[in-house]
């Protein structure tokens, strides 16, 4: 029996044990999946696995995942491990160190089949190789009920959410991305009838929006414009959101109408910064007026822009950062914005290109295993500080609405600057539609506790 864990996914059903779960089953093989975000560890599945495999998808999950392995291999010495997904090739090192038998990179269903048969497999040579793969639809047997997971906030109403993958991968190399070490530029498209079925399987089991989580939907244009057409023809009412980069909705802005009349709610975009010096460092292809040029276009065809930031890094000033909540209210992206994404910290993760900027290894420290980063200290200690109370602050209040605990982030910004709060601009209103929302928000930077995971 092959055990598939996830640790973490953003309060979504984990798609990459439902991936993972066909390929396996296509090979014959018995396959359980448990997800420890959910559900505790169970020590009596562990006991009768022959492999098991640990779902890596992002910073916070890897984190969350070590404890676990280390548990699995107490319970079951014999048990081949496996890490795959993203964060599994960027944390080789200290995974082996764990006992992780196997590797697997990013385009991992074909590979995991082979490694946790303990068989040679392109990706465990190179789990930087980015193998193509025969993309099947995706097996959630097993896996908790979506009512179990993220919710999407209209106002007062609630949806219960699916999650799939149109893409995967990403043309663009963003120096902070921890899609750039694996993927290089690449980028790899799920043909059409595969997302259709996954999508269906899911509204049979109740969802009533879906989440497109690739990196960039319109890193093929054509892709997701047939996609969405297909989405709207055969699922009249359900509804959506998908990631675009800055650079992309105003290269494509003709095709923005079309995502709002198709059902689509909002749009995740890693705007980043406000800065254009930050942006060439994070060389993410746009600038301020770029970003400034897509807020104007998107509230003008009512179609809602959900910035995200890396809110304090080695170049954040105060001054800046007191810049970039002004922006953030003159543009009445208020209520977009969820508060985490103002106490964000740059993650310099192993094999990250950041490491390439002597501003950055000029700031940072040994890598910590225990972190999994290079942890950096600011040159004004009060930039440092101020994040350290605006992440308190906003972890001490998550259910306060958006636009209070915003208030408060403007007031204790500006006295941080050692200048006068100005009088906020967007003043809100009632006349203006709920701004759409999941109720996980889309990137936590919190400290990940192994309590958490309510291990047994």
């Amino acid at each position: 029996m092959v055990l598939l864990l996830s640790t973490y996914d953003l309060g979504r059903q984990p798609f990459g044990l439902a991936s993972a779960a066909a390929a396996l089953k296509a090979d014959g093989r018995d396959v359980v999946c448990a997800d420890l975000s959910k559900e505790r560890l169970d020590p009596a599945l562990v006991g009768r696995a022959d492999a098991v495999a640990f779902f890596l998808p992002m910073h916070t999950a890897t984190r969350l995942a070590m404890p676990v392995i280390d548990r699995v291999h107490e319970l079951n010495p014999s048990a081949r491990l496996v890490a795959y997904g993203l964060y599994a090739p960027l944390n080789a090192r200290w995974l082996r160190e764990h006992g992780v038998a196997a590797i697997v990179g990013g385009e991992f269903e074909e590979d995991l089949v082979r490694a946790v048969a303990g068989e040679p497999a392109s990706a465990q040579s190179d789990a930087f190789v980015v193998p193509r793969v025969a993309f099947r639809v995706p097996d959630r047997t097993g896996l908790l009920p979506l009512t179990e997971y993220a919710t999407l906030h209209v106002g007062t109403d609630r949806k219960t959410v699916g999650y799939t993958e149109a893409s995967r991968g990403c043309k663009h190399r963003c120096r902070h991305c921890p899609i750039v070490p694996v993927y290089d530029g690449r980028f790899r498209v799920v043909p059409i009838d595969i997302i259709v079925a996954d999508i269906r399987a899911q509204v049979a089991a109740g969802a009533t929006h879906i989440t497109f989580g690739d990196p960039d939907f319109f890193n093929g244009i054509g892709h997701a414009t047939a996609l969405v057409e297909r989405f709207s023809r055969e699922f009249s009412g359900l509804t959506y959101d998908v990631t675009i980069k800055i650079e992309h909705l105003l290269k494509h802005a003709s095709a923005l109408p079309r995502l709002r009349d198709t059902g689509c709610t909002f749009v995740t975009s890693a705007v980043e910064a406000v800065d254009d010096t930050v942006l060439a460092a994070l060389e993410k292809g746009h600038t301020r007026a770029d970003f400034e040029a897509v807020a104007t276009t998107c509230r003008e065809i009512s179609l809602t822009l959900s910035p995200t930031f890396v809110a304090f890094t080695p170049w954040t000033t105060l001054t800046g950062y007191c810049e970039l909540l002004q922006t953030i209210d003159r543009l009445e992206l208020v209520d977009h914005v969820a508060p985490i994404q103002l106490a964000i910290r740059l993650l310099v993760t192993a094999e990250s290109r950041l490491l390439e900027l002597s501003a950055v290894r000029d700031v940072i420290g040994s890598f910590s295993p225990r972190s999994l980063t290079y942890p950096w200290t600011h040159a004004d200690p009060r930039v440092d500080a101020l994040q350290a109370e605006v992440e308190s602050m906003v972890g001490a209040n998550q259910t306060a609405p958006r636009r209070d605990l915003f208030d408060r982030i403007w007031v204790t910004a500006h006295r941080a600057a050692g200048t006068p709060a100005p009088d906020r601009l967007d003043r809100g209103g009632s006349e203006r539609p709920p701004i759409p929302f999941l109720s996980e928000p889309w990137y936590c930077c919190a400290e990940p506790s192994t309590e958490q995971l309510r291990l047994v």
